[in-house]
């Protein structure tokens, strides 16, 4: 039996606003066609950099003052159609003890179940959910585990890293003046006039009549196994090596992953397969979005090939599929794309986006996101940054992500789901270079 976790306080806590008013805010395009569901993140700390859990609400509370989208709600507007209530109804703070040394309890082999139980599991059906919820657990050596759940609609990966380096400085520093995002998203959605979408993006960005993400299969949850792998930083120098030619780290680890999660499928030489790689917009639209811009302002690109010429092709080949992929979705896509969104604001219609439900599987497919870029493994409150990234069930065969590995000796680590037919296959030959 996993490590239990036994919660001690659940609250709902309001942070102090200077006004006491609601605002309803519409969701944008960005957010309708994201993930409508909430995405768990948990971090680990030894005793040694683990602050006071009145220090963590304390910075918390004073940070989620600066994030307003994060104490608000979800709503409906007098059209029917789903917004944010910023209304500073709070956020969701548990705390938690578990009776084991973190140690310990991060090295048995039920680890997954015990993940689990240290991020609070939030209803998205439920009217009055909380957006953030925070979970504080120690241990029994004074170790710290902090889980989160944020509703997607609300954030993406880019503005959730912002929020939880401003927290982290909150409780680091004390400060009085803490960084504050830039929260007007609507000036990330500002159509032409008239709005001339370019690109179908019913098919592509949303569920439509011709998308192919309705034609993927469902199987039995205990088909999906979980895995995680280490790239060292010297794999990653000889990967480069191998493309020759400039690249991110990124680029050379889809390549090499696409490549061997091929071939552990086993998939015939003529079968299409395709990566859905997350794209930042926020650089890439004209005039450029702030960084720190709070809300959603992503995109997907589509790299193609089929199964044989991939596993034929040079990484130095799948590399540029992936980079030409990527560099079509530019400013004048970006544009479309939110030209698309005035038209569907305008009709009120209501269409869901291309997000895979739960058991769904992939194959022949990958999703990909990089958090590479999000600085998880450098987050101090205080006392260090985080002894390990605790990866949370990912429920859908083909769904991965990148991050900078917690470990000392530093490096990436790939977290993945695959069909359990695939795992040894992949397991076995994943720090090939052939």
């Amino acid at each position: 039996m996993a490590v239990a976790a036994e919660i001690t306080r659940r609250a709902v806590l309001r942070p102090r606003v200077a006004c006491g008013r609601t605002t309803t805010v519409p969701l944008t395009v960005f957010d309708r066609a994201s993930t409508d569901g909430y995405i768990p993140a948990v971090f680990a700390w030894a005793a040694q950099a683990a602050p006071t859990n009145v220090a963590l609400v304390d910075g918390l509370l004073a940070t989620v003052a600066r994030f307003p989208h994060l104490s608000g709600r979800m709503g409906v507007d007098g059209r029917g159609r789903r917004c944010f209530h910023l209304n500073n109804a709070g956020v969701l703070v548990v705390e938690a003890t578990a009776m084991a040394n973190l140690t310990d309890a991060l090295a048995r082999d039920d680890v997954a179940d015990h993940i689990d139980q240290l991020y609070p599991k939030a209803d998205k059906e439920r009217v009055d959910e909380t957006i953030l919820q925070v979970q504080l657990t120690r241990y029994r050596c004074g170790g710290l585990v902090i889980g989160t759940a944020c509703h997607h609609l609300v954030a993406d990966g880019q503005s959730m890293s912002f929020f939880y380096a401003a927290w982290a400085t909150a409780v680091s520093t004390g400060l009085s003046v803490l960084p504050s995002p830039f929260t007007d998203r609507a000036a990330a959605a500002v159509a032409r006039s008239p709005p001339t979408p370019a690109f179908d993006h019913r098919n592509i960005e949303f569920m439509g009549e011709r998308s192919h993400n309705r034609s993927y299969p469902v199987v039995s949850q205990d088909r999906i196994k979980n895995l995680s792998v280490h790239f060292s930083e010297e794999f990653v120098v000889r990967l480069k090596a191998l493309v020759g030619a400039r690249c991110s780290t990124f680029q050379c680890l889809l390549a090499h992953a696409w490549k061997k999660v091929t071939a552990a499928r086993c998939l015939a030489p003529e079968e299409l397969t395709q990566v859905r790689v997350a794209v930042n917009c926020r650089s890439r639209a004209s005039p450029p979005m702030p960084m720190d811009l709070f809300g959603n302002m992503v995109l997907w690109a589509f790299p193609r090939m089929r199964a044989g010429d991939l596993l034929s092709t040079s990484y130095a080949g799948v590399v540029g599929v992936i980079r030409d992929a990527v560099a079509r979705v530019d400013a004048e896509y970006i544009q479309s794309f939110v030209d698309f969104g005035e038209v569907l604001e305008r009709s009120g219609e209501e269409l869901a986006s291309t997000a895979a439900c739960p058991a769904t599987v992939f194959c022949p497919d990958l999703e990909v996101d990089s958090w590479l870029g999000f600085g998880f493994h450098d987050l101090d409150f205080g006392g260090g940054p985080p002894c390990a990234f605790l990866p949370p069930d990912l429920p859908i065969e083909g769904l991965m992500f990148f991050v900078r590995s917690c470990a000392a000796k530093g490096g990436f680590d790939l977290f993945a789901a695959l069909h359990d037919d695939h795992v040894h296959a992949f397991k076995h030959n994943c720090y090939s270079l052939d």
